[in-house]
Order: C-alpha cells, then structure tokens, then sequence
C-alpha cells in the first residue's frame, strides 16, 4: 500500500508549489473529483480540471507557496491543515492584481484509491484572503456603548 501520507506531501509541494502540471497524472485518478466551494463552479472533475485549479492559482499567487501544518491519516483518507502563502502578481476570477501578500489557513481532506486521489473536499478562509487583498471589508469590533 502507497504511503498516502507521503503523495500528499509530494501532490502539495510539486504540484501546488512547483507548479509541474506534468506530474499530476501520478497523484490523481482520471476521474477524481474536488469539492471546493471557493472555485469557479464549485466543484473541479478530472485531470485537466485539477491543472486549471493550479493554473489559475499560480497564475495569480507565481510565489505561492503552501505550507503543511498538520497531516492526518485515517483509512485511506489523508487531511491536511495547510497555509499557504503568495504574492498577488496576477488575475484571479475577476480581481485585478493587488501586489499584496497573502496567508491563508485551509483544510483539505483527499480520498485514496489504488495509491491516487480519487475525490477531496477542500475549505479555506477565502474572505480573510479577499480581506488581505483590500477587495473585501475588514470585521471591525462592535463598537462600546
């Protein structure tokens, strides 16, 4: 049995972090799907939509760079609590680049068949991410009465 612990990290750092969409053949069944509720159409089926996942982030974050906090194997499902990190350089789904610098905490959990991705469900704090960009408003305290 694969180390599924091990592809994750390997998935996260060439793919995500290097960007090698060549790769990604290796770590995700043809037929895998994401849940992401953060990306256009919510939900991303197959290969090419994993490579325009990546595109679309490294796109406009170049410098992106995700950090594994914390990795839990359970079965053959892997979670990962991750940061990542990046310089808005580029387009992202309508929002010109900002030059601002990024960080934002997310969690991803990847379902393993035969040692590859066969679907994931990832959530991450896309507002504080729209927030740290300056396209969305900051919470501010109630004030005190």
């Amino acid at each position: 049995m694969a180390d599924l612990k091990e592809l994750t990290r390997r998935f996260i750092d060439e793919v995500w972090n290097q960007g090698k969409l060549d790769l990604v053949e290796q770590f995700v069944a043809p037929d895998c799907i994401t849940h992401d509720p953060a990306a256009p159409g919510r939900v991303i089926r197959g290969l090419d939509g994993i490579k325009e996942l990546v595109t679309m982030y490294r796109t406009a974050f170049p410098d992106t760079e995700f950090e594994i906090n914390d990795l839990i194997l359970e079965g053959n499902k892997v979670a990962a609590r991750i940061t990542a990190s990046g310089t808005h350089k580029g387009a992202l789904m309508g929002i010109p680049p900002t030059g601002k610098r990024v960080s934002v905490a997310g969690t991803v959990i990847t379902h393993f068949r035969d040692g590859k991705q066969v679907e994931s469900w990832a959530n991450y704090d896309q507002l504080g991410m729209l927030q740290q960009l300056g396209v969305a408003p900051s919470m501010q305290p109630a004030p005190r009465t």
